[in-house]
């Protein structure tokens, strides 16, 4: 797609909606990184509605070491894959403490020592906690960065490689908001509702419903 394309869609989003943010509640940097993680998998009405007891009494990794495994566990357990992000959330919080002092890192690499943490989360974090204009590709970025042709890519880390080299520079630091928004309620998997698609116009998707 002609770099005249991407700046049109982008200003065009950014019309729409000139500040994007992340739909999951959070009420510090610890408590964000720890509703990223219990995202994975799951939608963010549904961790939204089980963290805010969480967080009113578990918001440090102290506190959430405090909790315990199986306390934690009957938070979160109407979120997909309880188990294994219960045990995460401990064990990042472990780190943070043994490692880091209990605050969180700064730079990928390190975020992606943390259990339970990948680049797609730690790329979210550094986004929404530092503004730091990175990408973070899941399912809805992927599809609509591919369906509008922004991108012809098979994998997310490809996905976020080729989206880096395409997105201007000004609007790379809500890019992944408006991607994200744009897949979860407009560009959906099954039906896409592209009449009322706002970058329709410069969309190159060829399966376009009427």
């Amino acid at each position: 797609m002609k770099k005249q394309k991407i700046d049109q869609i982008f200003a065009t989003f950014a019309k729409r909606n000139p500040q994007p943010a992340t739909e999951l509640h959070f009420t510090n940097e610890f408590t964000l990184l720890v509703a990223i993680v219990l995202s994975a998998q799951a939608t963010d009405v549904g961790v939204n509605k089980a963290t805010p007891a969480l967080f009113a009494i578990a918001d440090s990794p102290q506190k959430m070491l405090a909790l315990g495994e199986t306390k934690l566990k009957k938070y979160i357990k109407t979120i997909g894959l309880f188990n294994s992000k219960a045990k995460n959330i401990i064990g990042l919080s472990q780190k943070l403490l043994a490692d880091f002092k209990g605050k969180i890192p700064h730079t990928r690499e390190a975020l992606q020592s943390l259990p339970g943490v990948g680049r797609k989360t730690a790329n979210v974090w550094l986004n929404c906690a530092l503004g730091m204009p990175v990408i973070a590709v899941d399912t809805h970025v992927f599809r609509v960065a591919n369906r509008l042709g922004l991108c012809k890519t098979k994998t997310p880390e490809a996905t976020e490689l080729a989206l880096e080299k395409a997105i201007p520079e000004k609007w790379k630091h809500h890019a992944h908001h408006w991607l994200i928004l744009h897949g979860r309620y407009v560009c959906v998997a099954r039906k896409p509702k592209c009449p009322g698609c706002i970058v329709r116009e410069w969309c190159e998707f060829k399966g376009k419903t009427v």
